[in-house]
């Protein structure tokens, strides 16, 4: 009984509807346990307050209230808990509202305040957002910057790159390898699938793009709304190109 009676008492504070929030199976949900967590009473400490404030981000995201995403992933960043990853939840609501140029400076302030652990994934996904704005040379220079901070990453980081380097018309000479260590490594599955797809597509193999493209199409629908909702460029462009697949 006591424990029952603490179980609800902990249930009513930020903690716990942060538990809530995090649990939940709806944006709706999702949000409204988020707001009655930032609403609490209860003494709120920082962290706390950040993670409610992302579960709130989050909910807004997936409703695609773009705008209100961005300004909750302000105060986040101005609360300066965790504040790379704070930065990266910002620039995904400013890319949704197709501020690249937005998008591409918070993705950069990510990838300065974050630990070397982090800091290869920021660069790769600045290089990934101005490789789908067709701003080649920055996203060249940004994957080769990725570059140097990868590690088990590396294999999609070079795919990615020879994607860049093709659109600038500098094919690597080394295209199969390139594809055949992507498709062997680890990070060749989920995101690297729409790489792999892209790259036989220009190497000529089209059973293989078809095959991969599909493949991070299918998985990419199935996901959770947040991602795929982040990843609406890829979805488009994959698409685009399974079309143009079926056409030839």
């Amino acid at each position: 009984m006591k424990r029952e009676r603490e179980a609800a008492d902990a249930s009513g504070t930020p903690e716990g509807f942060l538990q809530r929030a995090i649990a939940a199976r709806s944006a709706a949900a999702r949000a409204r346990w988020a707001r009655q967590g930032l609403a609490s009473r209860s003494p709120l400490d920082r962290t706390t307050q950040s993670m409610l404030l992302r579960q709130l981000y989050l909910a807004c995201f997936e409703q695609r209230d773009f705008e209100r995403a961005q300004e909750i992933a302000e105060q986040m960043v101005e609360l300066g808990v965790l504040p790379d990853v704070c930065h990266h939840d910002l620039a995904r609501a400013m890319a949704a509202l197709d501020d690249i140029d937005g998008a591409a400076g918070q993705l950069r302030l990510a990838a300065r305040t974050a630990p070397a652990s982090r800091r290869g994934f920021h660069l790769w996904t600045l290089g990934s957002l101005l490789f789908l704005a067709e701003r080649y040379p920055a996203a060249h220079a940004a994957l080769l910057r990725a570059l140097r901070w990868s590690t088990s990453d590396r294999p999609l980081v070079l795919g990615h790159l020879a994607l860049v380097l093709i659109a600038l018309g500098q094919p690597p000479a080394d295209l199969a390898t390139t594809i055949e260590q992507l498709a062997e490594a680890p990070c060749g599955q989920g995101y690297g699938r729409f790489v792999l797809g892209l790259l036989c597509h220009r190497a000529g193999r089209r059973k293989d793009a078809e095959r991969h493209l599909r493949a991070f199409v299918t998985r990419t629908r199935a996901s959770r709304p947040a991602l795929a909702i982040s990843l609406s460029g890829e979805l488009m462009m994959a698409e685009r190109h399974l079309a143009e697949l079926d056409v030839n």
